[in-house]
């Protein structure tokens, strides 16, 4: 697979002599981060800077088309006295970027992000496209609905679940391999089958994991465009060797489990936006059901999603858009049966749903409160709510977003304590876009511990995170 993504990555530089047609663009992104992880024996308050170059060639032809990008990431100044012994562990991203680099503080690299040439109107049928090579996937994106608050949904609260490119960190994620599409007049078929690269956390991200990811949906518009529902299924199969897995079973046991891990996730979404006279009120819908083998163990898990919002119409200077609702990801009972319970988030972004990322869909609770403002086209308000508790006390409080590289398992987990509260978490974020070109984010949380965090970090449960960002596309 790796010789398929670098010859099609070649590909291109051969076509540009040939055709004026092609296209550059790129972006670079920076960004300061500032931990105040919960406190620790070791560093807990630290502060690095990371940023993404991202340079793109493309062309676009009738029957085909094909991009080459470059990503370059740079990280200085981080911390290396951030990784604590036990429980408390990595100490906030900062740690992360730390252990996944060799231990060095400052990592750069330059790798090919995407590499791919796509042809369309396969067979003369229009609509009809098959992919190969490098490329980002991400689920839930099939399909941009032309209802303005359903496509808001899909991007923020339906996409990036399961399968994302993780694209806040300062590497992200691709993945190798073939996407054939289908597209209707209102339905999409996407299907894709290939490999995650490395990444993520470590700046060297040319290289394969020994993950095969298969992923199918089907989805639809309602009649008037208010409405969407979505169909899908994914095979993940990790094949990696001598990878500890990350779960409620001891040590011991967990070291002697050398089977692979194959797990089917089957579910879908729907999404409705009804335009009245009063406002716009939405309603999100979303849930998987997951079977197979976690190694040695049957893996039989869940997960949903209820969410719901309103944008009054009587409002206009600041469009306010309230939204609330609760995520669900089981549990594991009981850590010395044949049965594995906990919900596998598989490869998301976890930041999207978690903005202080020390936590993630699996085994919690998140019932949660937002308010959007919208003051004109350029700046957007935002302040979320979270109450977090463990669905399972039997079970741990898991952070990460899956595999990154052959020989990290990708998932935390760290001790309940046989007790359920986590934490409360609250976030405020603010993104002016200055023109087409350059926007500016900033971003602050703070999380309360609950008794979980507590008895991890007796010496201060609460932990804060906040960063500023400027993008620059050009």
């Amino acid at each position: 697979m790796k010789r398929l993504v670098l010859s099609f990555a070649l590909l291109p530089a051969m076509l540009i002599a040939a055709d004026e047609g092609v296209k550059f663009s790129g972006s670079l992104r920076s960004r300061t981060e500032v931990w105040d992880w919960f406190e620790s024996t070791s560093n807990s308050n630290y502060a690095f800077q990371g940023s993404l170059l991202r340079l793109n060639l493309t062309q676009s032809k009738q029957l085909f088309d094909w991009q080459l990008e470059l990503a370059a990431p740079l990280l200085l100044g981080l911390p290396n006295d951030a990784i604590a012994a036990g429980p408390q562990g990595q100490l906030g991203l900062g740690a992360s970027y730390f252990a996944a680099n060799n231990l060095n503080s400052n990592s750069a690299m330059v790798f090919v992000k995407q590499g791919f040439l796509r042809f369309k109107d396969i067979g003369g049928v229009k609509g009809q496209s098959l992919k190969l090579g490098r490329m980002e996937l991400i689920d839930g994106t099939e399909v941009v609905p032309k209802n303005a608050t359903l496509a808001a949904l899909k991007r923020d609260r339906i996409s990036h679940r399961l399968i994302g490119n993780f694209g806040f960190t300062h590497v992200g994620r691709s993945v190798d391999g073939l996407q054939y599409v289908a597209n209707g007049s209102n339905l999409n078929l996407t299907v894709f089958g290939g490999r995650p690269t490395r990444g993520v956390f470590q700046v060297d991200g040319w290289g394969e994991l020994n993950v095969n990811l298969f992923y199918g949906a089907l989805t639809g518009q309602t009649a008037k465009g208010s409405g969407e529902w979505r169909l899908f299924g994914i095979g993940y199969s990790d094949y990696r060797d001598g990878v500890l897995k990350t779960d409620s079973r001891a040590v011991a046991t967990r070291r002697a489990d050398v089977e692979h891990i194959n797990i089917g996730t089957y579910g879908g979404h729907y999404l409705h936006a009804a335009a009245r006279k009063q406002g716009i009120a939405d309603l999100l819908l979303w849930g998987v059901l997951q079977s197979g083998q976690w190694g040695a163990l049957n893996h039989r898990a869940a997960a949903f999603a209820v969410e719901a919002g309103f944008q009054p119409a009587n409002m206009p200077t600041l469009r306010p858009w309230i939204r609330g609702g609760y995520n669900f990801g089981s549990g594991d009972k009981n850590p010395n049966d044949k049965t594995h319970g906990t919900f596998f988030q598989i490869l998301p972004t976890p930041r999207i749903y978690a903005r202080m990322p020390f936590f993630n869909s699996m085994n919690l609770g998140d019932a949660f409160g937002e308010l959007i403002l919208r003051p004109g086209k350029r700046w957007t308000i935002r302040a979320d709510g979270h109450a977090l508790r463990l669905i399972s006390s039997d079970d741990l409080w898991y952070s990460g977003g899956g595999a990154f590289q052959p020989w990290t398992f990708g998932f935390a987990g760290r001790p309940s304590g046989n007790q359920h509260g986590l934490a409360t978490l609250l976030d405020a974020s603010v993104d002016f876009n200055l023109n087409p070109h350059l926007a500016f984010s900033g971003f602050m949380g703070h999380a309360a511990g609950g008794p979980v965090i507590k008895a991890i970090y007796p010496n201060g449960q609460n932990g804060n995170f906040g960063y500023l960002e400027l993008t620059w596309k050009f």
